[in-house]
């Protein structure tokens, strides 16, 4: 019964989330601080994410020399402006080619 309130909860929170993003004035929305603001959110977020996948395996930090070394090769293809899909492969071809190796 727990986990139900957790979903039904989540759930209502998520929507009424959603609805005050939808109802908030247009002036508010073009304000450049808010605008800036969420401009740049998703990026922080993104960011995070990937921090946080790169260097954790479930509860425990997990410092995998693959992992690590095919995220540095994703930012250098960024760097480089390589397209998404070169970036990806950039990455998968690190990691792999290290496990590969026995390194991870």
């Amino acid at each position: 019964m727990t986990l139900w309130i957790a979903i039904v909860g989540t759930a209502v929170g998520c929507y009424l989330l959603k609805l005050a993003g939808l109802s908030a004035p247009r002036a508010l929305l073009d304000h450049p601080v808010v605008a800036h603001f969420a401009a740049i959110v998703p990026v922080a977020l993104l960011a995070a994410l990937v921090a946080q996948q790169a260097v954790t395996s479930g509860p425990s930090f997990d410092f995998d020399l693959p992992r690590l070394a095919g995220l540095a090769a994703a930012v250098a293809a960024l760097l480089l402006r390589a397209p998404f899909l070169v970036v990806l492969l950039a990455a998968a071809a690190v990691a792999a080619g290290l496990r590969l190796l026995g390194l991870g």
